[in-house]
């Protein structure tokens, strides 16, 4: 059976194509305003990337924040059990996935049939996932990349007080005009961002092993402040970005 997971998130919408597990094609795009129209670039894309026209899929599934309006099925799943289901799939020995987008990054429990056992959001506060780290790298001037490269490159701790992104702009600007290395604040931006999961992290309980997924986990200065919070190793998978729309997939086969 070949299916279709359709992960509609707040930044970009990515589609996983899959046969008894196996991933066939991806492709991720850009939300924008027209999400319908984004959705089916993202599948098609994905389709041509497998070589399989829309006809050959038998099942579709949605997940993300804007599953509920996928114009293309009505199928869904929630984020939390779609990035459950595709962790431990990834990686069997998975029991906690931390899950950090450009929105909101969640915290989830599972054994190992990547059932749910709990799970927590953290939806309100913006220190909490990718879009901090960007507000952060433009008062730096660097790029999101540049600045996960940077942080690594730091052999300082620089604190940040500030516990709300439109502060904690702020105080980047004052480190820097207090000469404070670009290292350092990169470093302590990412610290900041990892503490926020972590603290959400503890409150919901963990277990061994970790598998870190979102498109944020892509920056390894923030992965490294996760290892260095969580005094713990955390896998990351290959195209970690696409595990919630794999994760959909699967839920669609069953």
């Amino acid at each position: 059976m070949i299916t279709a997971g359709i992960d509609i998130g707040a930044k970009t919408i990515k589609v996983v194509l899959a046969e008894d597990g196996k991933v066939l094609g991806k492709s991720r795009v850009l939300a924008g305003i027209d999400t319908a129209a984004a959705t089916q670039t993202a599948l098609d894309e994905a389709l041509a990337n497998a070589g399989l026209t829309k006809e050959k899929v038998d099942r579709f599934m949605a997940t993300g924040t804007g599953r509920k309006d996928c114009a293309i099925t009505d199928r869904e799943i929630t984020e939390v059990g779609a990035a459950a289901k595709g962790a431990v799939h990834i990686h069997k020995a998975c029991r906690s996935v931390v899950d950090v987008g450009a929105e909101e990054g969640r915290m989830v429990r599972c054994n190992e049939r990547g059932k749910v056992i709990d799970f927590a959001y953290n939806e309100k506060c913006a220190a909490g996932a990718g879009t901090f780290a960007e507000g952060m790298a433009r008062a730096l001037q660097v790029t999101v990349e540049e600045l996960g490269s940077l942080a690594l490159q730091s052999k300082e701790a620089v604190q940040m007080n500030a516990q709300c992104a439109v502060f904690a702009e702020s105080e980047v600007v004052t480190l820097i005009h207090n000469k404070t290395p670009r290292e350092a604040i990169a470093r302590a931006v990412l610290d900041a961002t990892a503490s926020r999961i972590i603290s959400m992290v503890r409150k919901v309980g963990f277990e061994k092993d970790f598998v870190l997924i979102g498109g944020v986990a892509l920056n390894p200065g923030f992965v490294k402040a996760m290892k260095r919070g969580l005094e713990s190793d955390v896998y990351v998978p290959e195209d970690p970005e696409y595990i919630g729309a794999l994760g959909a997939a699967l839920a669609a086969a069953e």
